[in-house]
């Protein structure tokens, strides 16, 4: 590593004491914030400042000796092909890692290679199972063509197609291929259901008699009729203990084991790939300037192939610089407000708030009559037609769809007059839609509870109506699978009777109208929105219907395809784009809270409700998770001494201490890691401050020999017109020319 001679040190090893030193930008920086930590505290003599300065030399010499070794160390270790050379200087490397490896040991020359048959082994497994990964050329497709931002929406749909399979692989490995293999297992045969109890009792719901066809089809879309005495529902699990030739299974536990297993399956993958994102969030650069130098120098995507794309990306990148500066004139409008608009604003927000409150209350309140009356619609023995039936049916799925397709046009109107920076709307607008869209979910399910545990006999004889739903989870599980289905018809419709038209219509229409209207945009935050709320309620219904993870895997799989043909065909990019690396986390942030969201009716129904006496692997029980302190109490002595430990308050306080100060200390950790960085960005921005001096002290030197020596003045305009970023200084130049500002007086500093 060149050393400039600005810091090469003497004969002696010490560094030269050189006057310009005392003039750079970055000393008298450390100078100043010396002064200020030690206030009045001053150097007891000079000569002790230049040994201390000496001394600072050579560590910085000895520091950037390290560095120039580790490095060649680290440039040693990397393949060849890694390295940015070229293939003469490839060669000439190879040639002599060959020779340093004839003068090693045979003992160092096997380990060597082979760590290097080990690593290219790894790396041949690493790009053969990247081959293997789904839709990997669709998403490169993808990519080349409109770019990593919209390219991380189809990555999180694969994400969700591979975790919904994994889970249907646990249900069916620990639930469902149980009760297949098992000849016991037949729902007549497991139980006496004829005890005598009036809980026990579980009317068919098959249809008698001649069925007419669309009977059928109000079947698969509700998941009545035939559909719920199979594997699709809850209800069919009757099996309590399945009797194998050396093994009992027993099924209810293994049910609720999965559940919890599958619910920290999804938190563990959610967590774990939100990680990077979470890092990256770290060290976000608050520093305008900085943003702005990333977005001009830095913000190109160069896997944009297409044209059209590429004009996209431009007025993209256009559009986050005048919103950076729209940021920029807001914050300050806002320091600059008097307190009477202060008052204003803030009244503005509060009223337009309560509006916004109100809305999403009727829009509640209305999901809330919906399912009431969809409910006792379907108890209704009268059946009126095909047409009313299904509509009744689907009636809080269709209210639902309603109030998610109206409420975020209210508030992207509502948001323009809350007077918020342009980054801070689109935040928040989204943030009022997951709400919208998670909460209504659970306000479905609040009101299938409210009338499932309401009884006109007070309390309820089985703890629940079991005079209207016999088998509640088998109801709870018929609404989720309504809604996983009714969404996709939602999503093919939109494509096909939305999208598709208004493409034809821009493209042929000449008028106005129509140019202005422009193409559908493929919005990737309410495309993510949608999938999310799929997936919550694919978490919610699979302890009720244990084989929706494969209609969601399905559903998702010609999801994939639906969007794709959809964004090259129908719709155009975003004009608001989402960078790569923010969207991932962003995804998975809305994704954790839906799975936050649909652990809480699963725990409740689980822990609290009593489960129903006539269908599911739970009759035996009061509530579900009974079961698990009777398994326990069948295992061997010294086993349930440490489960109770493991599961007792003096545990539990302790870990929940130990885990607080863990948090603390990770706490701790990134904040001083976010000092760090501050330092290093303070440090790149004064060597940038060096530079700018040295150079401008190289032109005054070059100017004053232009004037001594005339014959150079051609050279002198050519090299200060395009000045070098070298700091080596020739010593012809007159000291007189560095010493245009005086030394510090070293004296007063520490």
């Amino acid at each position: 590593m060149e050393v400039d001679s600005v810091f090469y040190p003497d004969r002696s090893g010490r560094v030269t004491n050189n006057p310009l030193l005392y003039q750079l930008p970055s000393y008298q920086s450390l100078l100043y914030r010396r002064k200020s930590s030690t206030g009045s505290t001053k150097r007891r003599n000079s000569s002790r400042a230049r040994i201390d300065s000496s001394n600072s030399g050579n560590w910085a010499l000895a520091s950037l000796n390290r560095h120039g070794k580790k490095q060649k160390s680290q440039m040693a270790q990397r393949p060849i092909r890694e390295l940015t050379k070229t293939m003469a200087e490839k060669r000439r490397d190879k040639a002599l890692r060959l020779e340093e490896n004839a003068e090693l040991s045979s003992w160092r020359q096997w380990r060597q290679s082979t760590h290097t048959y080990l690593r290219r082994l790894q790396d041949d497994i690493h790009e053969w199972l990247s081959s293997l990964k789904l839709w990997r050329g669709d998403i490169h497709l993808i990519e080349g063509m409109f770019g990593p931002g919209i390219v991380s929406y189809f990555s999180f749909l694969r994400f969700l197609v591979m975790l919904n399979l994994i889970i249907f692989t646990l249900m069916f490995s620990f639930v469902l291929l149980p009760i297949i293999i098992s000849p016991n297992a037949s729902r007549n045969i497991t139980y006496d259901l004829d005890d005598g109890s009036v809980c026990s009792v579980y009317p068919s719901s098959a249809r008698r008699g001649l069925v007419i066809f669309h009977e059928h089809i109000t079947d698969m879309l509700s998941g009545g009729g035939f559909l719920e005495e199979t594997y699709l529902f809850y209800g069919y699990y009757k099996a309590d203990k399945i009797h194998f030739p050396r093994i009992t299974y027993n099924l209810p536990l293994a049910y609720l084991l999965v559940t919890i297993a599958y619910l920290l399956l999804s938190l563990i993958w959610i967590v774990k790939r939100s990680a990077t994102g979470f890092k990256r969030s770290l060290i976000q650069d608050e520093d305008r300037f900085q943003s702005f130098c990333n977005k001009i120098f830095a913000g190109w995507d160069f896997c944009i192939t297409n044209g059209n794309v590429a004009r996209l990306k431009r007025s993209s990148l256009l559009y986050e610089l005048k919103t950076d500066l729209e940021e920029e004139r807001i914050k300050q409008k806002i320091a600059d407000r008097t307190r009477k608009e202060k008052c204003r604003i803030y009244l503005l927000r509060f009223i337009l708030n309560l509006f916004v409150i109100a809305v999403l209350a009727g829009c509640f309140y209305c999901i809330y009559i919906a399912t009431v009356f969809s409910q006792e619609a379907q108890l209704d023995e009268v059946k009126d037609n095909f047409i009313v039936d299904l509509v009744n049916e689907y009636l809080p799925s269709i209210v639902i769809t309603l109030a998610n397709f109206i409420t975020p046009l209210l508030f992207s109107v509502v948001i323009n007059y809350e007077d918020y920076s342009p980054a801070f709307e689109i935040r928040f607008t989204l943030i009022r839609c997951v709400f919208m869209r998670l909460t209504s979910i659970g306000v479905l399910l609040f009101s299938l509870w409210s009338q499932i545990t309401k009884c006109k006999e007070e309390p309820c004889v089985c703890g629940y109506n079991h005079l209207l739903y016999s088998c509640w989870e088998t109801r709870v599980g018929q609404e989720m699978y309504k809604l996983t289905i009714f969404d996709f018809i939602i999503i093919v419709a939109v494509t096909i009777f939305v999208e598709f038209p208004r493409k034809l219509i821009v493209k042929f229409c000449d008028c106005g109208l129509a140019k202005w209207w422009g193409q559908q945009e493929f919005g990737i935050p309410q495309n993510v929105l949608e999938i999310v709320y799929g997936q919550t309620i694919c978490w919610i219904g699979t302890f009720y219907s244990p084989m929706l993870p494969a209609i969601c895997t399905i559903k998702y799989f010609f999801m994939f395809y639906i969007k794709k043909v959809s964004l090259m065909k129908n719709c155009r990019p975003a004009t608001r784009s989402f960078r790569a690396s923010s969207s991932n986390f962003f995804f998975l942030g809305v994704l954790l809270i839906g799975l936050s969201l649909a652990c809480v009716p699963v725990i409740v129904s689980v822990a609290q409700i009593n489960c129903s006496q006539a269908c599911g692997p739970f009759v035996n029980y009061t509530t579900s998770w009974e079961v698990l302190p009777s398994a326990v109490s069948q295992l061997p002595n010294g086993l349930q001494t440490l489960l109770y430990i493991l599961s007792s308050e003096a545990f539990a306080v302790s870990f929940f201490v130990c885990t607080c100060l863990a948090m603390f200390y990770v706490i701790a950790l990134a904040g001083a890691h976010k000092r760090v960085i501050k330092q290093l960005r303070e440090q790149l921005v004064m060597e940038g401050r060096d530079k700018h001096f040295l150079i401008q002290k190289l032109c005054q030197a070059q100017k004053l020999s232009a004037i001594t020596s005339p014959g150079s003045k051609g050279r002198h305009r050519s090299s200060c017109s395009s000045p070098s970023y070298h700091t080596s200084f020739s010593n012809n130049f007159p000291e007189s020319v560095f010493l245009a500002h005086p030394p510090p007086d070293t004296s007063t500093h520490v």
